[in-house]
């Protein structure tokens, strides 16, 4: 795979520098997942937020609508390459452009949509590091004005290497040059928590839970050669082995991707559906416990 045009982080200093860079795409991508007190999480859009505060200039990717497969079971599934391309096109996003996505709450709703992209074969893509949080924290100005789109087209040559689905998945569980990773928390992963329709994880899947990539007090990314070495010592570097990301719904499965990517790795695929999908298939088998199998 070709050079990513970007880093695959940048902050805020970098932004304000360039913010009148009129090839710039600021895209807010924020999505909000309400954690319930029993049952599925139901997910609602950002827009609300957005149009409330924003970063000037910024446009809002609607990840439950636009982006997504209105015909799936499960949000925020990847829609047609012709959806994406026609609802990226509306947001000024096409060629000469260069998007960088923020969201205002964990990053993990940015590092979806950077994902999406570069499925879709756009390279031409970062994530603002902390987001808008960082931005405010920082001093930088937000607005809750309309934002003016520059009219652009996006064409893309989607990556099907980045995307696995359900069936691919299933049919990779006895490769051993495929580890898959489940992104979510330790509890979770032993199938102590009620979260989904079945508990545990699936069979030969490591744990590598998404927050252990920052800092339990500040909240900041690792460093990059902190990270490299804790995905080193879990084989996620390994040349021989294609490393498959998963969670409750393909959001934070991203940035673990997104993480690996500024060590280097920029090859690793999403299981879109992860465990809501599979969960939600008794036929399909499930583990408990801290062991793999």
């Amino acid at each position: 795979m070709p050079a990513p045009v970007l880093p695959a982080l940048v902050d805020v200093g970098w932004l304000r520098e360039r913010l009148d860079d009129p090839s710039l795409v600021i895209v807010d991508a924020t999505t909000h997942l309400p954690i319930p007190e029993e049952g599925p999480y139901v997910p609602e859009s950002g827009a609300e937020s957005f149009r409330a505060e924003h970063i000037p200039g910024a446009v809002f990717a609607d990840l439950l609508t636009d982006f997504a497969d209105a015909a799936s079971p499960e949000p925020w599934t990847v829609p047609s390459s012709e959806q994406f391309a026609s609802a990226a096109s509306a947001l000024g996003i096409g060629e000469g452009a260069t998007v960088v996505v923020y969201d205002q709450l964990e990053g993990f709703w940015a590092t979806r949509f950077w994902w999406h992209l570069r499925l879709e074969g756009f390279d031409a893509v970062t994530v603002l590091d902390g987001g808008l949080s960082a931005w405010k924290a920082a001093g930088a100005p937000v607005t809750d004005a309309e934002s003016t789109v520059t009219p652009r087209t996006f064409r893309g040559v989607r990556r099907p290497e980045l995307l696995r689905s359900t069936a691919d998945v299933a049919a990779a569980l006895d490769d051993p040059s495929t580890l898959l990773v489940n992104v979510l928390d330790e509890a979770t992963y032993r199938g102590e928590t009620t979260t989904y329709a079945r508990q545990g994880h699936i069979p030969g899947s490591v744990n590598v839970p998404v927050f252990s990539i920052r800092d339990a007090e500040t909240g900041d990314l690792r460093s990059v050669d902190t990270l490299r070495q804790e995905f080193e010592a879990a084989a996620l570097l390994d040349d021989d082995i294609k490393v498959v990301t998963y969670c409750g719904g393909g959001i934070a499965a991203t940035g673990i991707a997104h993480a690996l990517a500024l060590v280097g790795r920029d090859d690793v695929a999403v299981y879109d559906g992860s465990m809501t999908a599979w969960a939600n298939d008794p036929s399909l088998p499930l583990v408990t416990g801290a062991e793999p199998r």
